[in-house]
């Protein structure tokens, strides 16, 4: 809700009609200050956002409300599980074959579902070790160990962008193709 006209709010990027008059949608992209000065528009600073997966908010001074870390550690902790239990669910039929026809799990799966139940587990113990709801969102936006690969599975890279100096000696984008 950044622009406001009296109790209207003004979305950027649509035409609007003020006392018969009507404006373009880029208006208030290209409008100065004195513009909407002229007109009553105003900036209202838009409500502070909080990421909902861990706080329940502001409090009247300001602060981030966190919820309680004791219950957001099972939640985090069953979405391991689950995941782990998906990943696995996925060579499950393999197993279930080599065990009905007395047949050997090729080693590459061994070692993939091996692998994910040690990340669960890992993943698990990285949550269960944090102390503050900070520190659990910090974890979970980053740092937390990575679930392993399928068995053939290549990791996919960030493409790079280089960023080649122009004559003023600022960095322009090359365009990727």
């Amino acid at each position: 809700m950044p622009y406001k006209l009296g109790d209207r709010t003004l979305p950027l990027d649509r035409p609007w009609v003020h006392e018969e008059i009507k404006y373009p949608a880029n208006w208030l992209r290209l409008s100065t200050a004195e513009d909407r000065d002229a007109l009553g528009i105003v900036w209202v600073q838009p409500d502070p956002v909080w990421d909902q997966r861990f706080y329940w908010g502001y409090d009247s001074d300001g602060e981030l409300i966190p919820m309680d870390l004791d219950q957001l550690k099972a939640s985090w902790n069953e979405r391991q599980t689950q995941t782990a239990n998906q990943m696995l669910s996925t060579s499950d039929w393999r197993v279930t074959k080599a065990s009905e026809l007395n047949l050997t799990v090729p080693a590459e799966w061994l070692d993939y579902r091996g692998a994910v139940r040690l990340a669960c587990n890992t993943r698990q113990a990285e949550i269960n070790a944090c102390t503050t709801v900070a520190e659990l969102k910090e974890l979970i936006d980053g740092s937390i160990t990575d679930w392993p690969l399928l068995p053939g599975q290549t990791p996919v890279e960030d493409p790079v962008i280089t960023l080649p100096e122009s004559t003023s000696g600022s960095a322009q984008p090359t365009p990727v193709e």
